[in-house]
């Protein structure tokens, strides 16, 4: 670990201590901050720090970072899919530990369903293992909210597609929904 990691590590977060929250698109700068999240956010998988500096450059009208001050709170990379593009496929949703249970997830992600970009968009979908409560929480609360239907279907089966090391991943689907 470097020097900067550790002193990342160190900082104790409170949502009593934290001055309001900016939701905003990420940018190069955010990308070794969400890596580090990504990390202290298990069950998601990891990615290279590459990858997550090319999500905060190249997805940043359909992704979103939580901030306060210098302390990145929250992430969401998503993408509109290539042969949908009025369906928004959220990758994942990470909140740092301290600010968990205020509905930051939901929040950044109805952020990014106001966009301009996604005007057309009246569909999302992500994957979800089985274990992962919080995800399926987060999704029939975004459901409930859009007033739309949540349906799923294995996606990625464990042996099939991941050789047995990875969990079965479940297609979520919500809409349709009137787009923003």
């Amino acid at each position: 670990k470097n020097e900067n990691d550790e002193r990342h590590a160190q900082q104790s977060i409170t949502m009593e201590q934290t001055p309001p929250i900016t939701i905003r698109q990420p940018n190069p700068s955010d990308g070794i901050a969400v890596n580090q999240l990504i990390a202290q956010s298990p069950p998601l998988d990891t990615n290279s720090l590459y990858c997550n500096l090319l999500v905060c450059t190249h997805f940043t009208a359909t992704s979103a970072v939580a901030v306060s001050e210098n302390n990145l709170l929250g992430f969401v990379s998503g993408y509109l899919l290539p042969d949908e593009p009025n369906t928004l496929f959220v990758w994942q949703v990470a909140v740092h530990p301290a600010a968990r249970g205020h509905k930051l997830g939901k929040k950044m992600v109805f952020d990014i369903l106001r966009r301009p970009n996604c005007a057309a968009v009246d569909h999302l979908k992500t994957t979800i293992t089985s274990d992962n409560q919080p995800s399926w929480g987060l999704f029939r609360s975004i459901s409930t909210e859009l007033q739309a239907k949540m349906t799923k279907e294995e996606f990625f089966d464990q042996k099939t597609h991941f050789g047995g090391d990875h969990e079965s991943e479940w297609l979520v689907k919500v809409g349709p929904f009137r787009s923003n």
